[in-house]
């Protein structure tokens, strides 16, 4: 059962993905946030977790690690919550996490001697990933440094709000849209959104390249 789990391990991880961005817009707002949102981070984290699970060593250090940070927090481990002194930590960790991540899902998308379903979605599932990445960073420098990012997205005092706001400004910064709603308002932070943009491009140019050119290179062989 696990050999089939795995084998699927790029759609599981790529599903929860989807479903922390977009699961809002199937759902009502209080019970996607409250409700359904924890537990598809909680889903995001195991299929990371599986992703992971051919490197022992990785895969028990992060159970051990959520598993401690599960008993210091609570729910809030998976939760929002405007409590300062837990979000950083949890960011830090997080960071960690899917940076990880994200390292082996290029990893073994860049080894694949074939590519097939599952490099195509572990190629989409890397790029998302770029992501959320940036958007703990970009929550990491608004609480570190409140007012490093400006805008009308960013004009209210919820926590919940402000915190959708980054995870927009992520996004369209690591595709280089810029509409302008949220600027970068100190050097910082200006600084991370041109790594943002630069990862971005680097993995569309390089990695995307990469994967196109193995596919060209089997089509071709399996014309002859």
């Amino acid at each position: 059962m696990f050999h089939t789990i795995y084998k699927n391990r790029f759609e599981i991880f790529l599903l929860s993905q989807l479903s922390i961005l977009f699961g809002s817009l199937l759902f009502p707002h209080d019970f996607f946030e409250y409700t359904l949102q924890p537990i598809l981070f909680m889903i995001n984290i195991v299929a990371g977790i599986l992703l992971i699970s051919k490197k022992k060593k990785t895969m028990w250090f992060f159970i051990i690690l959520f598993g401690i940070s599960a008993v210091i927090f609570g729910s809030s481990m998976i939760q929002r919550s405007e409590d300062s002194d837990t979000i950083l930590l949890r960011l830090s960790i997080y960071f960690l996490f899917h940076i990880i991540v994200a390292f082996n899902i290029i990893q073994q998308v860049w080894k694949a001697s074939f590519v097939n379903k599952n490099v195509v979605i572990g190629l989409m599932s890397g790029y998302i990933s770029l992501g959320f990445l940036a958007f703990f960073l970009f929550m990491s420098i608004e609480l570190t440094n409140p007012g490093a990012f400006q805008g009308v997205l960013m004009d209210n005092n919820n926590f919940e709000l402000r915190a959708d706001a980054i995870m927009y400004y992520s996004y369209i910064t690591l595709l280089t849209i810029g509409y302008g709603e949220i600027v970068p308002s100190i050097p910082i932070a200006q600084k991370a959104a041109i790594l943002v943009g630069l990862v971005g491009q680097f993995y569309m140019v390089i990695i995307t390249a990469v994967v196109i050119e193995k596919y060209i290179l089997h089509s071709k062989n399996a014309t002859k």
